[in-house]
């Protein structure tokens, strides 16, 4: 399965996401930029519902967002049906995003994190695999209840 990234930043996470699209070119990766490319203050629902609808409209699509904190953008994508957006500050957290959670977006802050921290982060997520097993259970779990809470609201 080819995987396509797709990245995306408010204006708080502009200077992360450039050092993180220059770090996935170093590893033979291009990532789709979906915006903001300037300093200019920013909605980031626009750029996280971008980012968001990517990843759930194909299996094949992981994302990437950042905002100042990355608290507004976990928000935004947590709620497009498929998306398991994870907020992340160090290594572990990122790696068992993927590992236990099957994280398709990873979220960090950019003003909150350096750019070498945030490259790291980014990498110990793509380096990860998911672990299945119990942990699929739980993801089972978690797309009944988005069904259910789906249902509910028509």
């Amino acid at each position: 399965m080819s995987v396509r990234i797709v990245i995306g930043s408010d204006h708080g996470g502009l200077e992360l996401k450039d050092a993180v699209k220059a770090y996935l070119l170093e590893r033979g990766i291009a990532a789709q930029d979906l915006g903001t490319n300037n300093l200019d203050s920013v909605d980031y629902p626009d750029f996280g519902e971008k980012v968001a609808r990517a990843v759930a409209a194909s299996a094949e699509t992981l994302g990437i967002l950042i905002c100042g904190t990355g608290i507004g953008m976990s928000i935004v994508a947590n709620k497009f049906p498929g998306v398991r957006a994870a907020l992340v500050t160090d290594d572990f957290m990122a790696r068992m995003a993927k590992e236990h959670n099957n994280a398709n977006i990873v979220v960090l802050g950019g003003r909150v994190v350096t750019p070498e921290q945030g490259c790291a982060m980014v990498a110990a997520w793509l380096d990860a695999s998911f672990e299945g097993g119990r942990h699929q259970q739980r993801l089972d779990k978690i797309a009944r209840i988005e069904r259910e809470v789906a249902g509910s609201r028509s």
